[in-house]
């Protein structure tokens, strides 16, 4: 079975790190400019260096962003960017722009060219006409259904990447200008407020005004993960430069065992386990988009919902002593003695574990580890490897 590639978000060049070490194939992220998130902490090119030597030595390919729809300003200093990604050496750039991939051909020219979602590239023709202007991939618009993505794959050896699980926009493939006119933030230059999100007071012919949003359930391919494999498509993109690192290596650990699970044996022997451990992370209801078909009244927020992120992340380790087995860990979020905690790592299972004392960074034994960041040690009775996270069990 042809292996597929899983394609992870990085905020920042710690979130790059959790994201390789969790099994991420390619990680994608943004520079300070020209990218579509502004408001995630980006990469210079000093971080981008870093990431893509750190990637690289586990064999993990980098991408960067180019998907801003841009204006007259938003092409200076663009060439000198372009040599100095070519130079360090990164796998490839995800553009929108027309005159951007001209630029690319001159000054990138030994970097991949992935066509952005934002180029809302939904049919054969357009794949065609990009193919003979030398681009190497197709980030698929994401109104596309399955049976539809089968026949675009069956036209085209261009290598082609759908997104499976993140935010959804009320735009087409991502192109809105509420946030425009609403916040007077660009949402094609990085600058995006997420309006369909906001509460609205909708007025009813009746008179009566009636809580109203525009934003739809996020995306989660996860039940259909083995029918994209079978499609043959090459790359499963995860949506989120802005979410945490817990939810970054969390989501990357699901979708890295369910693909290996089926890569190995041809099936999912249990997708409820699969579920259970993505409910743990979003905090946001999650649906399949178009992907079944046309999205259905009960896959919008019509009503506004509460987004309650999850507080079972409860920190990071930042050191093990494999002699002693005293865990240094950064606190995320409130935990105390008596509680049972889970460590999940890269590489094994979730191993449980009841906290029975802990210090502070002053050497004080204490009862309640209270306050963000907060520096912690105990002991534990097994050992832990390198990215290993602490949450509620």
């Amino acid at each position: 079975m042809k292996k597929v590639e899983l394609l992870i978000p990085a905020g920042d060049l710690e979130r790059l790190k959790y994201a390789v070490m969790y099994g991420a194939d390619a990680v994608y992220f943004g520079g300070i400019n020209f990218s579509l998130r502004a408001k995630a902490s980006n990469f210079s090119l000093e971080d981008i260096e870093e990431g893509v030597k750190f990637a690289h030595k586990h064999k993990v390919k980098v991408y960067v962003t180019l998907n801003i729809v841009p204006h007259n300003e938003d092409f200076e200093g663009l060439k000198e960017y372009l040599k100095a990604l070519s130079k360090i050496g990164i796998d490839g750039l995800i553009i929108t722009s027309f005159a951007y991939l001209d630029l690319v051909n001159k000054y990138a020219k030994n970097v991949e060219k992935h066509i952005s979602t934002q180029s809302s590239v939904i049919n054969s023709d357009a794949i065609k006409f990009y193919e003979n202007l030398g681009v190497d991939r197709i980030v698929l618009g994401r109104e596309l259904n399955l049976d539809e993505i089968k026949a675009i794959k069956e036209k085209t050896n261009l290598k082609l990447e759908v997104f499976i699980h993140g935010g959804m926009c009320a735009g087409l493939s991502g192109r809105c200008i509420l946030s425009n006119y609403m916040a007077d933030r660009d949402a094609n230059r990085g600058g995006c407020a997420h309006s369909c999100r906001w509460n609205y007071l909708l007025k009813l012919e009746s008179g009566k005004l009636h809580d109203f949003t525009m934003g739809s359930k996020d995306l989660s391919a996860l039940s259909l993960i083995p029918k994209m494999i079978d499609l043959g498509i090459d790359s499963l993109k995860i949506e989120g430069r802005m979410k945490s690192v817990y939810y970054i290596a969390s989501i990357t650990r699901i979708y890295r065992a369910l693909i290996d699970e089926y890569l190995e044996t041809g099936e999912i022997a249990d997708f409820k386990i699969y579920e259970e451990e993505l409910r743990s992370v979003e905090s946001r209801e999650t649906a399949t988009g178009f992907l079944e078909g046309d999205i259905k009244p009960d896959e919008q927020y019509f009503d506004p919902k509460l987004e309650n992120a999850p507080k079972n992340f409860l920190g990071k380790v930042l050191d093990f002593d494999s002699k002693t087995n005293i865990v240094t860990l950064e606190q995320r979020n409130n935990f105390k003695i008596g509680d049972e905690v889970e460590f999940i790592s890269p590489h094994k299972k979730a191993i449980s574990f009841v906290i029975e004392e802990m210090e502070n960074s002053d050497g004080e034994k204490i009862e309640v580890a209270p306050h963000p960041l907060e520096i912690i040690t105990f002991k534990v009775s097994f050992k832990l490897e390198e990215g290993t996270l602490m949450r509620k069990k």
